[in-house]
C-alpha cells in the first residue's frame, strides 16, 4: 500500500501535473521524498508566499492546475496572500499544507506542538473554493482526491489540502479515480439589437475562436477585462484593445441596447466601482450565473461554458464600418493618454515576442500594461488586480516561466520587487529563462499619486532601495541599468528578452509615468 506521500504525488501526476512549488519544512519532507522519484518537477522556493504565487502565474499562463506545497502553521499562513489573489482572478491552483501529528491533536485545544494552530484550514476558508482536511489514514484517499481535482472544475479557484505529518510517512488506502462533472450549456435567441456589444471576462479565456465567431456573426465590439486580454488579436476589426476607463470605450457600453457579457462578473475594478449604467439588455454566459448577476441585472441567462458562443443562434450583421469606427474611438482615447506612457508599451510591444508572456506588479507601469498592453493571444499578460496584491510580478513570473511558453517578462516597482527579492536565488538555482523589469522611482508611486490629488503632504511613501544592479549580481545573475522608460530603456529590454538566462533591467525613473486613466484617482465617471 502507498504511504500518504506516495499517493498525493501519484494522484497529481493522475492530473498531469508537470511541476510544483514549495519550500520544506520539517513536517513535510515525506514529500519531498515522493517527489524524489516522481515526473514533477519541484522547484524549491525562498517564501511560502512565492509559491503560492509561483503556483498562480503557473495556472494562469497555462489554465491547468498550480501546486503550492507548504509545511505546518506559519508556513502555510504566509501563503494565503497569494492565496487570496489566487482565489479572486479565479486561478485553479492547489495548497497543500501539513498540520501536527494526528496523534497529538485534539479538537479545539492549542497543546503548544511546534507550529501548532487550533484550527489552520480556517484561515484558508475565505479564499478558497473548499477546504479538505484529512485527519486519519482510512479518509486521506478521499479528502486529496477531492482536492486535486477541486480547483479546476467549474468554476475554477483554489483549494486547500491539510495533511497531519504522521499521515504522510503512513500506509493508506488507493485513491479513487478523480470525477469532474460535465458543464451543462443551453441556446438563447439575441436577435434584434442594433448596437450590440461583448464584453469578455477571464472566464471566456479558452474560448477566444468561439468568442471571436459570435462577434464577428454580431459585428460587435469586443471590451476584454484585465484576465481576458488576447482573446481577439489587436488587429481584428472587433477588437476595441482600450479598458472602459477611458470615456471613447466607456460610451461604447452607455451606447449599447444589448451587452453580452461572456465568463466575467462585471466587477468594480472593470466597471470604476459598477458607475457603469445598466445596459437596457443584460445577457450572460457563465459556468457560475449566480457570480455571473450579482453586480448587474440579466435578462438573458446561459448557464454554460464560454465555448457555448459558437452556438448561438444569431443572426448575422454586417461588419461595414465597424473597424473604422473602433479606429475613431482609439485614436480620440489616445489623444489623452500620456505620451511617455504610450512610448514605454510601444518598448513592450516590440521588446516581447508573440509566444511571450507579460507579468506586471501593482505599479503605475503595471497599470499601464493592465489597460493598454494587447498580448497576441490570451494568458500572455498577468494583472494581480483580483485581490491587488502588490509583490505578485516576480514570484508568479517563476510559475510562468514554467509553462512551457515563449519568454517571460515580469514588470515591477522597486517597493514590490523587495517582497521576494529572495527569489533571486531561486531564479538563479533553477536558470528560470525570465527578464525582470525592477522600475525605480525611489517609492511607492503610486500612493505619492494618491496623496498629491488629494492635497495631501507626501508623507510615508518615499523609499530607501538599495543598489538593485549589485544586489542581482550577488546571486550571478546578469543585471544591466538604465536611466528612464524612452528609447534606452527599449533598446535594452528588447535584447534582454532575447536571452534566455535570467537577467534584470533596472530602470531609475526620478520622473515616473503618470497613473493611466483605469487607476481609480483617474475614473472619469467618478470625477463626474
Amino acid at each position: 500500500m502507498p504511504t500518504g506521500a506516495q499517493l498525493i504525488v501519484d494522484l497529481l501526476e493522475r492530473e498531469g501535473v508537470e511541476v510544483a512549488f514549495g519550500l520544506p519544512g520539517v513536517h513535510n519532507l515525506p514529500l519531498w521524498e515522493a517527489l524524489r522519484g516522481s515526473r514533477i518537477r519541484l522547484v524549491g522556493v525562498r517564501h511560502e508566499q512565492a509559491a503560492g504565487y509561483a503556483a498562480d502565474g503557473y495556472a494562469r499562463a497555462t489554465g491547468r492546475l498550480g501546486v503550492a506545497l507548504v509545511t505546518t502553521g506559519p508556513g502555510a499562513a504566509n501563503t494565503l496572500g497569494a492565496v487570496g489573489e489566487a482565489w479572486a482572478a479565479r486561478s485553479p491552483i492547489l495548497v497543500i499544507a501539513t498540520d501536527i501529528p494526528a496523534a497529538l491533536r485534539r479538537p479545539g485545544v492549542y497543546r503548544g506542538v511546534l507550529h501548532e494552530t487550533t484550527d489552520q484550514a480556517a484561515m484558508f476558508a475565505p479564499v478558497v473554493k473548499e477546504t479538505f482536511v484529512a485527519t486519519s489514514a482510512d479518509d486521506l484517499a478521499e479528502q486529496a482526491a477531492r482536492a486535486v481535482a477541486a480547483p479546476a472544475a467549474a468554476p475554477t479557484r483554489p483549494a486547500y489540502l491539510q495533511v497531519p505529518t504522521d499521515l504522510l510517512s503512513a500506509e493508506v488506502g488507493d485513491a479513487p479515480a478523480a470525477h469532474n462533472p460535465p458543464l451543462t450549456g443551453g441556446r438563447a435567441e439575441l436577435d434584434g439589437a442594433e448596437r450590440p456589444l461583448i464584453w469578455a471576462g477571464g472566464g471566456a479565456r479558452d474560448a477566444a475562436a468561439e468568442v471571436t465567431a459570435l462577434a464577428e456573426r454580431l459585428a460587435a465590439p469586443v471590451i476584454t477585462t484585465y484576465g481576458a486580454a488576447g482573446i481577439l488579436p489587436a488587429s481584428h476589426p472587433c477588437a476595441v484593445g482600450m479598458p472602459p476607463h477611458v470615456e471613447p470605450v466607456g460610451r461604447l457600453w452607455d451606447e449599447a441596447d444589448l451587452v453580452i457579457s461572456v465568463g466575467s462578473d462585471l466587477d468594480g475594478v472593470q466597471t470604476q466601482n459598477f458607475a457603469q449604467p445598466q445596459p437596457p439588455r443584460l445577457a450572460v454566459i457563465n459556468v457560475d450565473v449566480v457570480d455571473a448577476t450579482k453586480n448587474y441585472r440579466a435578462d438573458v441567462v446561459i448557464e454554460a461554458d464560454a465555448r457555448i458562443c459558437a452556438g448561438l443562434e444569431v443572426a448575422a450583421r454586417p461588419m461595414d464600418g465597424l473597424a473604422e469606427r473602433l479606429h475613431g474611438v482609439r485614436s480620440q482615447a489616445c489623444s489623452s493618454l500620456d505620451s511617455r506612457a504610450l512610448r514605454f508599451l510601444d518598448a513592450i510591444r516590440f521588446a516581447v515576442p508573440h509566444d511571450g508572456v507579460v507579468v506586471a506588479d501593482m505599479c503605475i507601469p503595471g497599470y499601464w500594461l493592465a489597460g493598454f498592453h494587447t498580448p497576441s493571444a490570451p494568458r500572455r499578460l498577468q494583472i494581480p488586480l483580483g485581490w491587488g496584491t502588490l509583490g505578485y510580478a516576480f514570484p508568479a513570473a517563476l510559475g510562468a516561466a514554467l509553462a512551457g511558453g515563449g519568454p517571460v517578462l515580469a514588470v515591477a516597482g522597486d517597493g514590490g520587487f523587495l517582497y521576494a527579492a529572495g527569489e533571486l536565488a531561486t531564479v538563479a538555482q533553477e536558470q528560470l529563462p525570465l527578464t525582470l523589469v525592477i522600475v525605480d522611482d525611489g517609492g511607492y508611486g503610486m500612493l505619492r499619486y494618491d496623496q498629491d490629488v488629494t492635497g495631501n503632504d507626501r508623507y510615508g511613501v518615499d523609499l530607501l532601495t538599495p543598489d538593485f544592479a549589485a544586489l542581482v549580481r550577488s546571486f550571478g545573475v546578469r543585471a544591466q541599468e538604465v536611466d528612464g522608460l524612452e528609447d534606452e530603456f527599449g533598446e535594452a529590454l528588447a535584447e534582454h528578452v532575447l536571452d534566455r538566462e535570467p537577467s534584470v533591467l533596472i530602470a531609475h525613473t526620478p520622473e515616473p509615468l503618470v497613473p493611466p486613466p483605469n487607476t481609480s484617482p483617474n475614473w472619469y465617471r467618478r470625477r463626474k
